[in-house]
């Protein structure tokens, strides 16, 4: 099990034209994430979402909150100790083009892992390809066609299944899928989210699904919480389909008031509505962070920052105006088209 509690990352950067200032990254996040569970993290590009997902693998560091994993508060690590327990935790990357070297076979790729960790647990190294053509079969590759092959003579959506099953080899407990499917065509992404759908089923890992795709957060399983960040705050959390169904935030809203409607199939949800005005990190405020941008504020929202409190059966929200509206498309009954 993973608990966060207020994580905070800022990063000190020095501009041709904004001069030297500070980018607050994360701005005290909190999750829980169960054994075999699932958590989802959506918001816009730069909102924080990737940089908690490096940060759980060990890329990157953490400058205040804690993070404990089953049980162990891993600040109070040496970095070299924080080693095992971070092993458990393994990121999808977003990117499948890149994530292979493109100079070693899929067989290479797999088996460097596979050996080191048959060094450390003293198995035979006789075993590692036949783990290797495994791993590629429980992704639904064929092992004999692709061990030869190098990344470039693979699709878009085998390679990320490759991706995938590297991530495997160590045995994780935790898999961290970075828009795990952006890069790849339209028609193959169900494919790849309902195999890591089929991975917490089957193996019983722990998932963190993180996207600025709404839709694609409702495939990762039953029991699945999602989590809003706005500017490295999180605005908004409960179970996927309460917070879809009946956001209470508005920034939320706007995320799914910006899903195209299939037209003839459904209609725009009648409260539907966009921000006042673009995002701009450089402006201040001493209350909520979303407040320049949303229509509801008033001045309390722009001298007080909210606090996440009960905004629904399970879900929680950081506004002091939430009101669920109709945002989402509507279906069109058949006697109405």
């Amino acid at each position: 099990m993973i608990e966060a509690r207020g994580i905070t990352r800022s990063y000190r950067t020095h501009g041709a034209f904004t001069g030297a200032r500070t980018v607050h990254a994360l701005r005290g996040v909190d999750f829980t994430l169960p054994e075999g569970g699932a958590i989802c993290f959506i918001g816009e590009s730069g909102c924080g979402k990737t940089t908690l997902g490096k940060i759980l693998t060990g890329i990157e560091t953490f400058d205040g909150g804690e993070l404990t994993v089953d049980g162990v508060p891993l600040s109070a690590l040496r970095p070299g100790r924080r080693a095992p327990y971070f092993r458990r935790i393994q990121m999808i990357h977003q990117d499948p083009y890149s994530a292979l070297n493109p100079t070693r076979t899929i067989e290479q790729i797999l088996e460097a892992p596979l050996r080191m960790r048959a060094r450390e647990t003293g198995a035979s190294t006789a075993s590692v390809r036949t783990r290797a053509a495994e791993l590629l079969d429980l992704v639904g590759l064929e092992p004999e066609g692709v061990l030869p092959k190098y990344p470039h003579q693979l699709s878009g959506g085998q390679r990320q299944r490759v991706v995938i099953a590297r991530a495997l080899t160590v045995d994780p407990e935790v898999l961290i899928a970075d828009e795990a499917v952006s890069m790849i065509d339209v028609s193959l992404r169900l494919g790849i989210l309902g195999l890591l759908r089929d991975l917490r089923t089957r193996l019983g890992i722990s998932l963190v699904f993180i996207t600025h795709d709404v839709a694609t957060a409702r495939y990762v399983g039953d029991g699945a919480e999602l989590h809003v960040i706005y500017r490295g705050e999180v605005v908004e959390h409960g179970p996927v389909d309460e917070v879809i169904q009946a956001p209470v935030h508005p920034y939320t809203q706007c995320l799914l008031s910006a899903i195209p409607v299939m037209r003839g199939l459904e209609e725009p949800g009648p409260d539907r509505f966009a921000p006042l005005a673009p995002l701009d990190e450089r402006v201040r405020t001493n209350g909520c962070l979303f407040a320049p941008r949303c229509p509801f504020a008033d001045d309390r929202c722009a001298e007080q920052r909210p606090a996440l409190e009960a905004s629904g059966d399970s879900s929680r929200a950081a506004c002091f105006h939430p009101a669920p509206r109709r945002v989402v498309g509507v279906e069109i009954e058949a006697s109405a088209v």
